[in-house]
């Protein structure tokens, strides 16, 4: 289920850590696995955790724990809305629902080209730049009115049109 690539990996991470703390590199394993998989699956939770010698609650803790790891396939684009009470009092969910009328979908949905995966979250720490957004966990979307995510989602839109 996971490569040998992927072991490789693993075992590199470990390495970082003392012998006897190896469980330190369970969230680089994950991320490892997510990498790969595109998610992080109950089966691939049980081979980290044996591979790092943890119970597999343990594991499932931290998956579940962290918006960054999907337990399930997502779209090519996952949108995490922030709706924490700071960027709910300045439009955050008022952001979701525009998204999810726009995109067709419910919250934790994928629309049905695989484009879009729609997520709520939790604080994203830029309270004051409110409603904020992460793209594919890495890009940071402020002060998201509607007018800003539509021009985001026609962009991505336009982007994936360009490179079929």
């Amino acid at each position: 289920m996971i490569s040998e690539q992927a072991k490789s990996k693993f075992a590199r991470e470990v390495a970082k850590y003392p012998a006897d703390q190896k469980q330190s590199a369970v969230m680089a394993c994950l991320t490892i696995v997510q990498g790969e998989q595109g998610y992080v699956s109950a089966d691939s939770e049980k081979l980290v955790a044996d591979y790092l010698g943890m119970a597999p609650m343990a594991v499932h803790e931290i998956t579940t724990f962290y918006n960054m790891y999907n337990q399930q396939p997502v779209g090519k684009y996952k949108l995490n809305v922030c709706t924490n009470l700071p960027c709910q009092l300045r439009d955050g969910v008022v952001a979701l629902k525009h998204l999810e009328h726009k995109l067709g979908i419910s919250m934790g949905e994928t629309t049905a080209d695989g484009l879009f995966t729609l997520q709520q979250s939790e604080c994203l720490g830029a309270c004051a730049d409110s409603p904020v957004m992460l793209v594919n966990d890495v890009t940071m979307c402020s002060f998201m009115s509607n007018e800003k995510l539509d021009q985001l989602i026609a962009g991505l839109q336009s982007a994936e049109a360009k490179t079929q």
